[in-house]
């Protein structure tokens, strides 16, 4: 059974109707009409009444002035044929009843009136009927899709319904939109079931379907109309009708000629035309006025019915309208997740009362890689986070691998991750689910907990929101987090969650349980743009500036290309074939992001400024057009977890705007550790569960994934391609430890001139195919491998800054290296010893010493006068062969030594019972704002604080500064705690615990009180006179002693 019949009193479409209906015709729309009038009036009485008494007299006479005054109704002369028949051929012929002319009475009427009707009083005159109606916005975002229409048109024949019918198909069950078609068939079977196909009744049919395809879309449908639509008259009056009312609307025009649809004439009616049975057939001796500027121009004859669909996706894509609320990007590139563009910067103008501001708050401390992650939020690869996740994000993240957002504030829940989580809140529920795989947490230690509730406490008593300072391991300001959340570390939870495997020795996951007890949410807002000074910076983009790119390029579609090894020929074939893929499917100018991960990775993985110069390389030679790629350092670190990993690497990718991105086999993994317990030294997770993972997971439209095997070098090609079965034995496999190999060894390109052919053995000929890799890439490869222990190389991205340095000092090395060496100057410019060339005391009968500066205040480079070195240089203590760094939270204080001081290694103190700690004796001071390592301060001594470090006396000289703005009134540690409340008890808990986020076990203190000064001095008389026993021979050197840079004898 036909899904749809035709009104009996119609045509084929495409034919006009004989003239002549007869008098039946005419009585039956004389009817019409009288109907139409009558209601009109009801109508115009019921509208004009406001609520009113009528007077129907009243309104009977006005009704009757109107009628005398008005022009003449139309009317048709009509004969028929048995009239003309019955009186000869030379007889005029009488004449008939008068047909009423429905299409002239419309045309009259509609000029007439308004197209707005005024039930709707918030409208006002003439206004949208949008003030009565909820709002299109909230109703698109709702609905995760806007209203459009698609006015397709062409001639009878010329796909119109069938490529709408697949169109309508692929929406609804593919993408889940709420789609409607429009045709001559469902259309004439009631709203236009009164219309013929005379000219005046297709403008009234495509009046009819124009409006009530603005109804559809602005409901939020996607709104198909197939129509001949002939005349282009009455095809711009739909489309402003559209236009007035703010409503999308694309014109298809079938660019199919008319030899084609004779061709193909689905319904046998150009028969009929060429028989002679129809006339008046549009197309044929009835004009179709093509579109002279449609939005799409479908020539459908030269492509299949799933190209032309492809065609119309495409272009509803870049209208933006198979997303819900939020923008699209240009071409349709897609807006990120929350449907906002995320730039946590602050201006320029604000940046320094930003960073007065931070001098005063509490400081939470963080490492590399929480400075990776804080870029990655900061720039808006992250979308929607604006901050380090408050409790119930992660929750939402380690469960569900997602989180519910309401960007557009359906149902008042905008703000929900603005505020603290509250677990006992069960209706705040945020409509939309967007991909969020990865918990993106700050870890803080109990010392920074109770900085910051110490604030919040003291803001909640003035009614404030309190906030904290991001500082980076080397004091640098990094930005503000806002309204602090804090909330248990649960490690255990969120290892087993995120990665589902257990192996203690997996390098992230010691990362997690090296971490704070407690987690710091809140939104953050950064001083500057984050640079690393590596020589690397002008390859990091924001997200923002990323889309900029693919504007600048006018990209319709981008695929995404990460990398964490050099780029071989295998991987430029991909890439290059992405693009060709992308072009076959109709795309026109498909963008490659070349995407280097720039964060933290594991310590054999291939260095960032390594694999981003063979990068460089790769595009100078043309393997990759540059005019095609974006090259950008994505910033986020790598976690190393598998399927549920790669789903942020895509999703962070969307947020910049990719539509698609490459994955290959086994993204994110890696081998176990030998402490996994399942897979040791083995593929952690199955190599190809991130791709299936990938495409089925939730989140992640309108991104494809684009899937690639393994490739191999051809020999006889000498490219790498896919393999070619009938030829298998011409490829051959060069795996990523080959590549290493050759690499260290040097290899160099193989000979095959003169018909040479590529040796089996590549590692015993010590060569490389050629093509295999781009020479100048090849050589920095080459270069790494055998230069592999080198300090210099930037494994991932790592702040360097300058160091805060005295005026009078020197310094060699980069900063951050232990390579880096600071030495004092003396008044001559003449590097000195910053043990042995300085005096200690600057007044001594006014407790006034003088104080070397080891480590400026918020600084955690555990920086230390080095006794054995040449010189006494000030060097970055070392750990595992690794420069050191405090990580119990951001200090306070000022850190440094006293010259000329020695804590005897063969005294045992009698107050603490254990013997020196073999150094000079370290000086903590306490007043405002860091101080410049190397620097020579003169302080006042208040008191002393006697730690027992790891069963060795370790005296604290408390002092403080002459130019501090207190000094005149602190002259004891009593006047200290008046003047800068409470920073004893963080001295204590400081010298007691900040080992203790090492894994190291509590220090202990001889007792929790400082000493007088008095008491101070008199240690510090002490370890002078020590001093005075090593440079003058009356000690006797042992061990490390017997290394000691002293003074000539």
């Amino acid at each position: 059974m036909p899904r749809y019949t035709y009104n009996p009193l119609a045509t084929q479409e495409g034919q006009s109707p004989n003239a002549g209906a007869g008098v039946d015709e005419f009585n039956k729309k004389r009817d019409i009409c009288l109907g139409f009038l009558i209601l009109s009036s009801i109508v115009y009485v019921l509208a004009r009444a406001g609520g009113q008494p009528v007077d129907c007299n009243e309104v009977f006479q006005q009704q009757q002035q109107s009628l005398s005054q008005a022009d003449p109704l139309p009317l048709v002369q009509h004969h028929t044929h048995h009239d003309y028949e019955s009186m000869g051929s030379k007889s005029a012929p009488p004449a008939a009843p008068a047909e009423f002319d429905m299409g002239a009475y419309r045309e009259k009427i509609l000029s007439q009136s308004t197209p707005y009707i005024i039930e709707c009083i918030e409208a006002g005159e003439g206004g949208s009927q949008e003030a009565c109606h909820l709002p299109r916005e909230k109703r698109y975002a709702a609905l995760n899709q806007k209203g459009i229409t698609l006015w397709m048109t062409g001639l009878s024949g010329s796909g119109k319904s069938t490529i709408a019918a697949l169109l309508e198909e692929q929406l609804v069950t593919h993408y889940g939109k709420a789609v409607y078609r429009l045709d001559g068939d469902n259309i004439r079977t009631g709203l236009n079931r009164d219309l013929g196909f005379s000219k005046a009744d297709r403008a009234e049919s495509v009046r009819r379907v124009g409006e009530l395809a603005c109804l559809f879309s602005d409901s939020g449908s996607i709104t198909i109309v197939s129509l001949v639509s002939p005349y282009k008259a009455d095809r711009d009056m739909a489309r402003k009708r559209h236009e007035d009312q703010g409503i999308k609307f694309l014109e298809v025009f079938m660019d199919v000629p008319l030899t084609i649809v004779q061709d193909r004439d689905p319904k046998g009616l150009y028969k009929k035309v060429a028989a002679g049975e129809l006339k008046g057939f549009t197309g044929v001796d009835d004009p179709y006025e093509a579109p002279e500027n449609p939005e799409v121009s479908m020539k459908n004859y030269e492509m299949s019915v799933q190209e032309a669909v492809d065609v119309l996706m495409r272009a509803l894509r870049e209208e933006g309208v198979l997303v819900g609320g939020g923008p699209t990007l240009p071409k349709g590139l897609p807006y990120p997740d929350g449907d906002e563009i995320i730039d946590l910067h602050a201006s320029k103008s604000k940046a320094s009362s930003l960073r007065s501001e931070m001098q005063k708050l509490p400081k939470a401390l963080l490492t590399d890689i929480d400075v990776n992650w804080l870029q990655t939020i900061a720039e808006g690869w992250a979308a929607p986070l604006k901050g380090f996740m408050r409790e119930g994000e992660l929750l939402q993240t380690i469960h569900f691998n997602s989180i519910l957002v309401d960007p557009h504030n359906l149902t008042g829940t905008k703000e929900l991750y603005s505020k603290k989580t509250n677990m006992q809140d069960f209706d705040s529920v945020p409509p939309k689910r967007v991909s969020m795989s990865v918990p993106i947490v700050l870890p803080c230690t109990q010392y920074t907990k109770e900085a910051i509730e110490d604030e919040i406490d003291r803001k909640a008593g003035t009614n404030g929101v309190a906030s904290v300072a991001l500082v980076g391991k080397h004091g640098n300001f990094l930005g503000v987090l806002r309204n602090p959340e804090i909330y248990a570390n649960r490690k255990e939870e969120i290892v087993s969650r995120l990665y589902g495997v257990i192996d203690d020795g997996h390098p992230y996951i010691k990362h997690i349980y090296s971490g704070g007890d407690w987690l710091i949410g809140g939104e953050i807002e950064l001083v500057e743009r984050i640079r690393y000074n590596d020589g690397l910076d002008k390859w990091r983009l924001t997200a923002p500036e990323v889309m900029k790119q693919f504007e600048d390029k006018k990209a319709d579609s981008v695929f995404a290309f990460q990398t964490r090894n050099p780029t071989h020929a295998g991987h430029a074939y991909l890439m290059r074939t992405g693009r060709e893929m992308l072009l076959k499917r109709g795309f026109n100018n498909p963008i490659l992001w070349l995407s280097p991960l720039g964060g933290w990775t594991k310590s054999d993985d291939v260095p960032l400024d390594v694999r981003v110069k063979q990068h460089e390389a790769v595009l100078a030679d043309g393997q990759l057009n540059p005019k095609t790629t974006v090259m950008a350092i994505w910033p986020a670190p790598m976690i190393y977890a598998g399927p549920t990993e790669v789903l942020f690497h895509a999703k962070s990718r969307r947020n910049a705007g990719a539509t698609f991105f490459v994955a290959g086999r086994d993204p994110a993994g890696m081998k176990g550790s030998m402490e996994a317990v399942s897979h040791p030294d083995d593929d952690l997770y199955d190599g190809d569960h991130g791709r299936y993972v990938l495409t089925m997971s939730p989140g992640q439209d309108p991104m494809e994934i684009l899937q690639f095997g393994k490739v191999y070098y051809d020999k006889r090609d000498h490219v790498m391609k896919d393999i070619e079965m009938d030829r298998e034995d011409d490829f051959i496999s060069i795996s990523g430890s080959k590549m290493r190999a050759l690499a260290r060894a040097g290899a160099t390109p193989c000979d095959v001139s003169h018909g040479k052919s590529i040796p089996s053995d590549l590692l015993g000929e010590n060569c490389i195919p050629p093509g295999f890799m781009v020479q100048d890439g090849w050589e920095i490869v080459c270069d790494y491998y055998q230069n592999v222990e080198s300090t210099e190389w930037v494994p991932y991205s790592v702040i360097n800054v300058d160091p805060l340095v005295a005026k009078a000092s020197r310094h060699e090395g980069r900063y951050g290296t232990m390579e880096f060496k600071l030495f004092p100057l003396n008044r001559s410019g003449k590097r000195i010893s910053a043990w042995h060339d300085i005096d200690l005391w600057a007044d001594k009968a006014a407790r006034m010493v003088n104080f070397v500066i080891e480590i400026p205040m918020y600084s955690t480079a555990k920086m230390e006068m080095m006794k054995d070195e040449p010189g006494n240089p000030i060097m970055q203590d070392t750990k595992d062969n690794a420069p050191r760094y405090y990580s119990y939270g951001t200090p306070f204080f000022n850190y440094g030594l006293l010259p000329q001081t020695w804590e005897n290694s063969h005294h045992t103190d009698p107050h603490t019972g254990a013997k020196g700690d073999n150094d000079p004796i370290d000086a903590i001071e306490i007043g405002d704002g860091p101080l410049a390592m190397g620097e020579v301060v003169k302080c006042r001594v208040l008191g002393a604080m006697e730690l027992i470090d790891e069963g060795e006396t370790d005296h604290k000289i408390i002092v403080i500064r002459s130019t501090d703005k207190h000094f005149d009134r602190i002259h004891s540690v009593h006047d200290l705690d008046k003047y800068k409340p409470g920073v004893i008890d963080k001295l204590v808990d400081w010298l007691k615990n900040y080992k203790t986020s090492d894994g190291k076990p509590v220090n202990r203190l001889a007792q929790d009180e400082p000493t007088s000064a008095a008491e101070a001095m008199d240690i510090i008389e002490q370890v002078s006179d020590f001093y005075d026993d090593l440079v003058s021979g009356k000690v006797d050197l042992v061990g490390k002693e017997e290394d000691f840079y002293l003074p000539a004898q």
